[in-house]
């Protein structure tokens, strides 16, 4: 067994040493951020005063808020499309292992959007217990410093001597909460982010696209929230020029004599702390809105539909052209039919190969949407309903022909990403002009039987049953001993386990022997 281990934490060393290295770096900042604010509030002598009410919760509330901040402004980039495109496309002559990490971006989104759901939980448990110690403090008649301090809060005092934000004994919590700017947005916030994590789930994702695309796009709400969340100031320091005069050193002791003699300390004056979020999301809110222009401006551009084609087993194929339009094999484009609902786009990969004059894909009735578009196409006798078309977008499978050998693997709908491949491959061998590869290709596409594939044209036998594929690994390894393979899957989670397991076991850990790359297809 040691052995074996050995070669797959060696294989998964070199091929995702990148992505660990960026993974490692986003915690590794997450947890600097935490421990520098909350080391930062619990030290602080500006925030002296407010810890005797509070204690140890504001460090916590304040370190979490920190690492909100943070994250929220992760999360937009990793869907924003056409930069990773962008990215992709700066990378094409890149070392295959800088690419990698792109081929990430929902997972990495799926982490962030986990740890925002924590540090949510950490703020809004930190922030129960400090309501509580403001409403004790307030209603304390003990004379402790925490109650002298509440005090102050009294409306007859000037604007920056208050420190307790509930000001009387009679308001409760949950008026307070509810009441000031920061516990309102922080409600909304967090409503919206619960609905956003629970459509966001596998099986309503993959049953209900609709109700996940509506409610996900309630992360305009929680960003909106996000940024005016600190304007209340409820948490309050110390002013710098009262830590001249009432510096807590020397005058927390001395509370009870605040003001009475001329030499004695001054009561302390207090700010709230500035709103710092809105510094955060800018420039990721920035590059969105400037994708979402782009995405709208990409998708008015007109798109002539040149031929519909209904195939079995209810899947209908869409040929198309755009001016300007270019595309790459493997990519995916988001598809707007107005006519069923003008704010749902829906992903499909591109089934046409760059040598062809237009781009088509395939789709199945998988959902309202689908069944609506197929049945819309099925009217011989309506009109053709407009199409709007945004993309085409990048994607793992355009790294195919970057790899000496490749293994494509397709489970039912996926072998849509493999049909522009297979195509682009042919048309490639129809163009060489070496008339042995020529030869090679007729083979390949013509000597079998007159039944073509409904995706790629090909006249290429099928062969059913599941594969073995530590007979196939075993194979192709021994064939290419020398060769860097890309396995290419666009399919199920157990399926990619398996072969993402058969990658690991027969690659070498001598880099100058075979070498299996997993890759697989996500959306």
């Amino acid at each position: 067994m040691a052995p074996n281990l050995h070669l797959t934490m060696g294989n998964q060393l070199v091929n995702h040493w990148l992505s660990g290295l960026f993974l490692v770096s986003w915690l590794g900042l997450n947890i600097f951020l935490f421990v520098y604010a909350f080391l930062n509030y619990e030290k602080s002598d500006k925030y002296y005063y407010t810890r005797e009410i509070l204690g140890t919760t504001l460090a916590l509330a304040r370190a979490s808020a920190l690492c909100l901040n943070f994250n929220s402004m992760m999360i937009l980039i990793p869907v924003c499309r056409n930069l990773l495109s962008f990215l992709r496309g700066t990378c094409t002559f890149c070392n295959r292992t800088l690419r990698k990490p792109l081929d990430h971006n929902l997972i990495f989104h799926k982490l962030v959007a986990y740890m925002i759901c924590m540090f949510t939980a950490i703020h809004i448990i930190a922030h129960f217990f400090n309501f509580e110690r403001y409403s004790r403090s307030q209603r304390a008649m003990d004379g402790s410093l925490a109650s002298v301090l509440s005090s102050l809060s009294h409306p007859e005092k000037e604007e920056d001597s208050w420190l307790n934000p509930i000001q009387s004994p009679n308001m409760t919590v949950m008026y307070a909460a509810f009441t000031s700017v920061a516990g309102l947005t922080g409600v909304i916030a967090t409503i919206a982010l619960v609905l956003m994590v629970t459509s966001a789930v596998e099986f309503i994702r993959r049953n209900y696209f609709e109700l996940f695309w509506y409610t996900h796009h309630l992360f305009i709400v929680y960003i909106v929230c996000l940024g005016i969340h600190g304007l209340g100031g409820i948490v309050r320091g110390q002013t710098e020029e009262s830590m001249g005069e009432s510096h807590p050193h020397n005058c927390s002791h001395s509370f009870h004599e605040w003001d009475k003699y001329e030499r004695s300390c001054k009561h302390p004056h207090f700010v709230g702390h500035p709103p710092e979020s809105w510094k955060w999301i800018l420039a990721p809110i920035a590059f969105y809105i400037f994708e979402r222009i782009l995405r709208f401006y990409r998708s008015q551009q007109k798109v002539v539909i040149t031929k519909v084609v209904m195939h079995p087993s209810n899947v209908l194929e869409l040929q198309m052209r755009k001016r300007g339009f270019s595309m790459e094999v493997g990519q995916y484009i988001f598809v707007n039919c107005p006519s069923i609902s003008f704010l749902e786009w829906h992903p499909f990969t591109l089934t046409s190969a760059p040598e062809e004059e237009f781009f088509s894909v395939h789709i199945r009735a998988a959902g309202d949407w689908t069944e609506n578009l197929i049945r819309t196409f099925e009217r011989q006798h309506s009109p053709m309903p407009r199409i709007e078309v945004d993309g085409p977008f990048g994607t793992v499978s355009e790294d195919v022909f970057q790899y000496e050998v490749a293994v494509l693997v397709g489970a039912g709908i996926g072998v849509t990403p493999f049909a522009s491949i297979l195509k682009s491959i042919w048309y490639k061998f129809q163009r060489a002009d070496n008339k042995l590869k020529t030869q090679k290709a007729g083979h390949a596409a013509l000597n079998f039987d007159r039944a073509t594939d409904i995706l790629t044209g090909l006249k290429q036998k099928t062969s059913f049953g599941r594969p073995m594929w530590d007979n196939e690994f075993s194979r192709i390894a021994t064939a290419h001993p020398k060769s860097v393979v890309g396995v290419f899957l666009c399919g199920p989670r157990t399926l990619a386990k398996s072969l993402r397991k058969c990658c690991q076991r027969y690659s070498s850990l001598d880099p100058r022997k075979v070498q299996f790359y997993f890759n697989k297809e996500t959306f």
